[in-house]
């Protein structure tokens, strides 16, 4: 499809991918501008929204909000054309054929979001996985430079991840990268999902339910921990565990051998990662021990893979001639 200008009364001096980081309960939106290779690009006006659900029709429901914000980006941002829009969400995402395959807390099932969008919205759009994105953009601009074999693993509320093998992003339909899901060993010695332990959103709850006046997140949780709270100093090393066995898993099936670490949970600095390094060389033989880094990109890594995706759709379509402007 080719790109259309969405404005048909003032002339646009500066093209831009309109970029969507979906999310459960907010939808994160950008105008994000075109860079020089290797330069992370700038955003305009970032804004946070609520994401607009409706369990009996969140696919149209969701395709109805961000074309309404579309159109309300296009408004606000008269000297600037909206050339492409790119659009993340989570859950289980089918990138080549953009569908939105399952979401839990969406609702949606099987739902073409790319084909409906670009019906609406006249325009080229990406649809792709919110941590694929910002893995990719990781490994284009940030953190995850260079590594041909790297998993960038966001822990938050729950845990993903976006795995590269041989310089390609793995995606197998869109089941990739579910390393929260995946079994791991239980603090009580049996198996559970690894994120029930080892994500962000878990440390607060298990705290919780030892002390239920507790009010704090994983934060306070480590704070606790670090001043000698016993309850605490447990919880955050079981998620500790939790982490490094799927990290050295991946390391001894796959080859990783960069882990970039972004989500709430990174914010932890060196009370997460010398521990963790230390737990993943306990956990390995003879394999090279995974370099371990923070995510550069911070919270607007979904957005700037986004538009990534979203700009290689006009640099595919840049030979095709404009069919005019939207009403």
């Amino acid at each position: 499809m080719p790109s259309v200008p969405l404005h048909s009364s003032a002339t646009p001096i500066v093209s831009a991918v309109l970029a969507f980081d979906v999310g459960g309960t907010d939808t994160k939106a950008g105008l994000v501008l075109s860079a020089a290779p290797g330069e992370v690009p700038e955003i305009v006006d970032i804004q946070r929204f609520r994401t607009a659900l409706d369990a009996q029709r969140p696919g149209p429901v969701l395709v109805d909000f961000l074309d309404g914000l579309l159109r309300r980006y296009a408004t606000e941002h008269p000297q600037l054309r909206i050339a492409a829009v790119g659009v993340t969400v989570p859950g289980l995402v089918d990138e080549q054929r953009g569908i939105g395959i399952y979401a839990a807390n969406l609702g949606w099932r099987d739902y073409p979001f790319r084909a409906e969008l670009e019906s609406r919205m006249q325009l080229p759009v990406s649809f792709g996985h919110d941590v694929g994105a910002a893995g990719d953009a990781e490994v284009a601009l940030g953190a995850g430079q260079g590594a041909e074999n790297a998993m960038i693993l966001v822990v938050g509320t729950g845990i993903a991840a976006a795995l590269y093998i041989d310089g390609r992003r793995l995606r197998a339909g869109g089941y990739a990268g579910e390393v929260g899901h995946a079994m791991a060993p239980a603090p009580d010695g049996g198996l559970q999902i690894m994120e029930a332990t080892g994500s962000a959103g878990a440390i607060g709850r298990r705290y919780l339910l030892a002390h239920p006046d507790f009010s704090g997140g994983a934060r306070e949780v480590l704070t606790l921990a670090k001043a000698g709270d016993t309850v605490a100093q447990r919880i955050w090393a079981e998620a500790i565990a939790a982490l490094a066995f799927s990290i050295a898993q991946a390391v001894a099936m796959i080859g990783i051998s960069k882990v970039v670490i972004g989500g709430g949970l990174a914010e932890a600095g060196d009370e997460l990662f010398e521990p963790l390094a230390k737990q993943i060389d306990q956990l390995l033989s003879f394999q090279p021990r995974p370099v371990l880094v923070k995510a550069m990109l911070g919270q607007n890594a979904g957005l700037i893979g986004s538009a990534l995706k979203a700009q290689e759709l006009l640099s595919a379509a840049s030979s095709e001639p404009s069919t005019g402007a939207l009403p």
